[in-house]
């Protein structure tokens, strides 16, 4: 299937003017001119040229010699017009801020109208190549976060929205001008489909053994959760089936459903003494006894039995990712330059630390096809390839980014890259010399450009 390009884009209400849509734009800030009006009628393409044979809802069969990493040097618009619908996992995205600020580009699209007719466009084709299981992570700051919102409401629909994370890249926070120093920038979150999404936000990366601070006889460590729903919304009437009495014996700890030698009853009451109803059904308790423990506790009635969880640590154990991510856990933009500069050098300056994608690529199943078509200079192929190397997943990741060319004076033009597609380039093939995981760069088919 072959998706037109050249539509021109319509503006908010009242807005003036069209922009066109087939204006090139590349990544993390910057825009460039680019071939307009144009019907992309050339062959469409997909990571190892078929979507046939794609396993489990995400990924592809195993993918033996295909690169970790490609590039398409082009119009990003042109680019999602060639890809198979359904055919990626996941988009990560950090597109042009509209802040009016240039370094190696220009990133300013004036009216927030001009820059949500750029952007609509293009979040509709990433809808389009999204599997319905996949998710899109879109990095914004101030200036457009509240517009960007919901324009990704009109596109993916409200209901499909998962998260607005904070993401906290300079901890120091912005001390140029006046106002607030800002130390934060957003990620905004959205499902292709919010029933079949398999992202997953939990980690094991946040999980504190210091929150289990108990250990059995045989060295596990574990904490002690009340059995009875904390909750006041849950009781003898809202949860009838919840409410029954269990036997337990404080001084053995021993808990069962059925009486027995030393036990005495107990039933599940809040701190007031008011009924309450048990977490657990009495099938599970009678399932998992050794899970369950019994103690005498100071309630504010005064001593009283009651019956506690073992909630155990295990190497597994994951938690809930937090929507504040901070520099310490996720890397910071001095941490982003730094990396950037090891790879290729100072070219770019305010790249996205590999830290940041990591987290996000650890939300997708490890053989997700990942796309960036806001390349920049390369963060999300780099995180790529270190996820690879880290955990042995098979992610390929599809890095899209224009040939505009860089600003004379800026570090990228003395260093040599014409064009931020050249950093891009440069930065993916350091990876595959360093990381591994190999490099490819794929033309733009566009039947038009044809002589």
């Amino acid at each position: 299937m072959v998706v037109a390009s050249g539509a021109r884009a319509e503006t908010a209400a009242g807005a003036g003017a069209a922009v066109d849509a087939g204006t090139a734009v590349t990544s993390e800030g910057g825009e460039a001119a680019g071939e307009r009006g144009r019907e992309a009628d050339g062959e469409s393409w997909t990571h190892g040229g078929s979507t046939a044979g794609r396993v489990n809802g995400h990924g592809y069969p195993p993918r033996v010699g295909q690169p970790w990493n490609v590039f398409v040097e082009g119009d990003n618009l042109e680019a999602l017009a060639h890809l198979e619908p359904a055919s990626v996992d996941l988009v990560s995205i950090d597109p042009p801020y509209n802040t009016g600020n240039g370094f190696a580009y220009l990133d300013r699209w004036g009216r927030h109208e001009a820059w949500l007719a750029m952007m609509r466009p293009r979040l509709v084709a990433a809808r389009g190549v999204l599997q319905e299981t996949g998710a899109i992570f879109v990095s914004i700051d101030d200036h457009e976060v509240a517009h960007l919102r919901l324009l990704l409401d009109e596109v993916f629909g409200e209901r499909r929205f998962l998260a607005q994370i904070v993401v906290n890249l300079n901890p120091k926070g912005r001390q140029l001008g006046g106002g607030f120093a800002t130390s934060h920038e957003y990620l905004l979150v959205y499902a292709r489909d919010d029933v079949r999404c398999v992202l997953d936000a939990t980690t094991t990366e946040t999980v504190d053994p210091a929150d289990f601070p108990l250990t059995t006889s045989d060295g596990r460590r574990h904490r002690q959760l009340p059995l009875r729903n904390t909750n006041k919304k849950f009781n003898p009437v809202t949860a009838r089936t919840l409410h029954f009495p269990v036997h337990g014996d404080p001084v053995s700890g021993r808990v069962s459903t059925s009486p027995f030698d030393g036990s005495v009853e107990v039933s599940p009451v809040f701190g007031d003494g008011s009924p309450a109803v048990w977490r657990w059904s009495r099938p599970r308790i009678e399932e998992r006894p050794d899970d369950l423990v019994c103690r005498v506790v100071a309630g504010r009635l005064g001593e009283r039995v009651d019956v506690f969880q073992r909630d155990w640590l295990s190497p597994d154990r994951r938690k809930k990712l937090r929507t504040i991510w901070l520099a310490e856990e996720i890397g910071s933009t001095d941490t982003a330059v730094a990396e950037l500069k090891a790879m290729v050098g100072q070219v770019f300056e305010s790249p996205k630390p590999t830290g940041l994608t990591r987290r996000i690529l650890q939300t997708m199943p490890d053989d997700a096809v990942v796309l960036d078509f806001f390349a920049g200079s390369g963060t999300t192929g780099h995180a790529v390839a270190l996820a690879n190397a880290e955990d042995g997943g098979t992610r390929v990741c599809l890095s899209v980014n224009s040939a505009e060319p860089t600003r004379p004076g800026s570090h990228a033009h003395t260093a040599g890259l014409q064009s931020v597609a050249d950093i891009t380039r440069a930065r993916l093939q350091a990876v595959a010399d360093t990381v591994g995981g190999g490099f490819e760069e794929r033309p733009l088919q566009r039947r038009w450009d044809t002589r």
